[in-house]
């Protein structure tokens, strides 16, 4: 059956429907997915309060986009702005595609420009700060294997999050842990040190303290209440241990997924190796990482190039 006329469309409908194309059909994960939605949503709450009725697919045009946009733009930062967008963007090209709209009128909106930031790494002393938590208990256990393979393995939080028991290989010749829930739906394997891993046999040895009657029996990562470790748990981690070890700088989970990959390309590691083990679909995301290491390969550049090397006649 044809869709409605997009002057009668109730926008709700094709919202969900969006939704559910996210989640069945593209596969992102369900906090992309929500995020989503929630961007569309401020976008029809905004016309449902302007206008004083439900909102309309129609209503998803260049003029109202646009007094949207104006509006978010005296409370938002550019970056808040060109995530708003891109996820209306995102929107109207689904409703157009499947003939709810003319044409996807949010593509022809500039995105606010961005000033471009490196995201901050913290130097092996920091990351050793954050993740070596002290401690035998088992609470302390847990939660430095949890840090160990953020930092160790370059685990997004939810990725961490997310873990299964099966999902981990410990073995003396080569262990590694397997990335089932990754951005996209995708699945990759990466290999963990000795340290990650002497922190997952410890954890494991009293991951039992922590079961309860309705404990998910593959969860690997378990909360003080028996459920499975939450996100925003594992930030909190990393936010408490910042404050008590004197880091210099409020660093979140991914602030360690920088580290790794930063430590990693210190140390001469194969940037497609770097990409492979972050997940990363595109090397270009992974090579911002190149520039965050600029201090040492000036250090070599000066060192080698003979263009570099100064060769002024020392005075006699």
């Amino acid at each position: 059956m044809a869709p409605a006329s997009p002057k009668t469309e109730d926008a709700d409908a094709v919202v969900a429907a969006f939704v559910e194309h996210l989640a069945a059909e593209r596969r992102l994960s369900p906090n992309t997915v929500r995020a989503y939605q929630a961007e569309v949503r401020r976008f029809f709450d905004f016309v449902a309060d302007r206008t004083g009725r439900p909102p309309r697919v129609d209503d998803f045009a260049a003029r109202t986009l646009l007094s949207y946009l104006a509006a978010c733009h005296r409370t938002l930062a550019p970056s808040s702005r060109a995530r708003r967008l891109s996820a209306l963007r995102t929107f109207g090209r689904f409703a157009h595609l499947r003939g709810h709209l003319p044409d996807n009128p949010a593509r022809t909106i500039d995105a606010p420009k961005l000033p471009k930031r490196l995201p901050y790494a913290p130097t092996v002393e920091e990351a050793a700060e954050i993740v070596e938590v002290e401690g035998d208990d088992a609470v302390a256990r847990r939660d430095r294997a949890m840090l160990e393979l953020v930092y160790g393995a370059g685990l997004r939080v939810s990725e961490c999050a997310g873990l299964d028991v099966h999902d981990v290989r410990l073995d003396p010749t080569g262990s590694h842990v397997r990335v089932r829930r990754g951005k996209g739906g995708k699945e990759r394997l990466v290999p963990i040190g000795r340290k990650a891993r002497a922190a997952l046999e410890a954890y494991l040895a009293v991951r039992e303290d922590f079961l309860r009657p309705d404990t998910p029996p593959e969860a690997l990562f378990i909360g003080v209440r028996g459920g499975r470790i939450s996100v925003r748990t594992l930030r909190k981690i990393v936010y408490d241990r910042c404050a008590t070890r004197g880091v210099r700088a409020r660093l979140g989970p991914h602030a360690l997924r920088h580290a790794f990959a930063t430590h990693l390309l210190q140390s001469g590691c194969d940037l497609r190796a770097i990409q492979t083990m972050l997940g990363h679909a595109s090397l270009s995301t992974t090579q911002r990482y190149t520039h965050l290491d600029l201090g040492r390969m000036l250090d070599v550049f000066e060192r080698a190039h003979p263009r570099a090397k100064d060769h002024r006649a020392k005075p006699t």
